[in-house]
Order: structure tokens, then sequence, then C-alpha cells
């Protein structure tokens, strides 16, 4: 388990995270069979989750053109992608009429996932600290959640870039929980800029926001890109005002991380031009009608000059 701490008001820090986003922009070429990987769920009109679909019920197209799909699995699949997890816990002084829900919420949450390869902690107010954690680290985990208090400004973009950038480097699939009120008062990265790597990612992002005690001035602008966030991703947001809430958005949560499938294919454009390829999944299965499809809208393609 290793620690580290960003404080972003350093020039080293600016040039870092300018980094990142362009490296977003023009993803460096790995290999030419490279898989494109997709978290995908599948929900019918009640909203309930369909877990039982089989590769050839799905259609995927990258520009419109079919792709043949080489990587299936389901998320219950004990056999499937390892899984990763990932917290981001909002501790800047905002975040004080809050974080006593915020900690225990995310407490709760470490405890519904008991099959998770590691988790990673990212805990922000002016700094960004990180810590990842195996299984047997999880009690050091919590006590760490448990000892923060709130204080400082807020650098949740910088904290989103810092580990988007970790997350890269994880096989499998990557599942990332955001606790925060939604407001960003110190990051040098811009909300475009979080955009533009969500969308070169493979992380599913869902989003906790506490905006019960934020000016109804900002709360609006703050649930919007809360929600945009999470849906680049084909994630959720959610705005609980009690733990009764934050249970009943776990148990959601929990269906759908189960009801993901994963699937990959090899996209039939050879070209390494960095650029954006829009992806389109479609479900073919008779009995089945009204489906809502929630996966990332498309990837950055390889860069190579």
């Amino acid at each position: 388990m290793g620690i580290g701490r960003f404080p972003f008001a350093l020039p080293v820090a600016i040039a870092t995270i300018a980094s990142i986003v362009m490296a977003a922009q023009q993803p460096t070429f790995r290999a030419e069979t490279e898989l494109v990987n997709l978290g995908v769920t599948v929900s019918d009109k009640r909203g309930n989750f369909v877990a039982d679909l089989s590769a050839d019920n799905f259609e995927i197209l990258e520009d419109g053109r079919k792709q043949a799909i080489r990587l299936f699995a389901r998320g219950d699949d004990t056999d499937g992608a390892e899984l990763h997890v990932g917290l981001l816990l909002d501790t800047s002084g905002s975040m004080g009429e809050d974080i006593g829900l915020a900690r225990s919420a995310a407490v709760k949450f470490l405890n519904t996932l008991n099959d998770a390869r590691d988790m990673t902690l990212v805990d922000f107010d002016t700094e960004v600290r990180v810590a990842k954690y195996g299984q047997q680290d999880f009690p050091r985990m919590v006590e760490r959640i448990r000892s923060r208090k709130p204080d400082g400004y807020t650098a949740m973009y910088d904290a989103l870039g810092v580990y988007l950038d970790g997350a890269s480097e994880d096989e499998g699939r990557t599942i990332l929980v955001l606790f925060t009120d939604g407001g960003d008062t110190r990051s040098t990265m811009r909300f475009s800029d979080v955009l533009t790597l969500l969308r070169a990612s493979d992380v599913t992002v869902y989003t906790i926001g506490f905006l019960e005690h934020q000016p109804g001035s900002v709360r609006f602008e703050q649930r919007n890109r809360l929600t945009q966030i999470a849906d680049e991703t084909g994630g959720e947001a959610v705005f609980p005002l009690s733990m009764k809430e934050i249970s009943e958005a776990y148990d959601r949560i929990l269906a759908q991380i189960r009801a993901q499938y994963s699937i990959g294919y090899l996209s039939t454009n050879t070209a390494q031009d960095g650029r954006w390829r829009k992806v389109e999944i479609k479900v073919r299965r008779p009995d089945l009608k009204d489906l809502r499809i929630r996966s990332r809208k498309g990837y950055f393609a390889p860069f190579r000059k």
C-alpha cells in the first residue's frame, strides 16, 4: 500500500495535469491488436437489469460499422475480468455539514464489495492524497476514511485526473465512486479536461452528490456536472439526503455492477490518428423491448506520429 500527496498549487503539478490531458487527447500507441473494452449494463422499461444476455445478443457499431466481439463476460462471472474499485472522498471545508454522512456512506460501500482485487482511496481538499489497498488492508482504509476532517479548498477535478491516470494501468473492470458536494474551487484542471479524460478511460463512474447544504445559486450546476461525469462513463449519479437513501442507492449500484457486461472488440479501423470514435451498442433479442443501454459513448483511437 502506497500513499501519494499532490499539492496542486505547484507549477510541476500543473505540468503533470496538462500532460495527463494531452495523453487523453493523443493516446500513446500500444499495440495493433489492442482491444476496445466496454462496460455495458442493460435495463428494461421498469428499470430492472437484464443479466442473462449472451454475446450473440449484442451488436457493436463503431462510427456506423459493425464490429466483431472478441471478449465477453458477465459481471457475476467469477472467472471474468478482475474488479478494481476507486473511492474519491471530498474532505474540503464545504463538506462540513455532510462529511459524517459521506464518511459513513464510503465505509458502507466498502463493505458491499468484498470481491474487489484492490481499492484506491483518493481523499482531497486543497491537496490530493492517494493510497491503494489490497483486501487485507481494508481495515486501514476504513480508519483513514474515518480520520479525515473537513478543511481547505476543493480540488475535485485534479483528484479525478490523478485517479484516472493511475487507473489506466489496471487490467479488468474499474469502478469509481465519487463522494462530494459537487463544487470545485482549487483545481488546475478545467471541467472540459475532466470530460476528455473520462472519454479516454475504461472507468465506470458513480457520483454520490451531497447537495442539500449547497447554496441554491450553484446547486443546479453542481448536480448537472456530477450527472454528466457519470453519464460519460455509463455510470449513474445519485443525490441522497439520508443513510436510508444511500442504502437504496448502493443496492442499485451493486446490482448494476453485478449486471455489467465486459465486452471487447478489435476495431476494423486501423488508422492510428488519435481521433474520437463513436461507439453504439444494440441488443437483439425478440422478447426484449424498450431497453436502456448504459456504456461509454466512444473512445480515442491509438495515436502514432
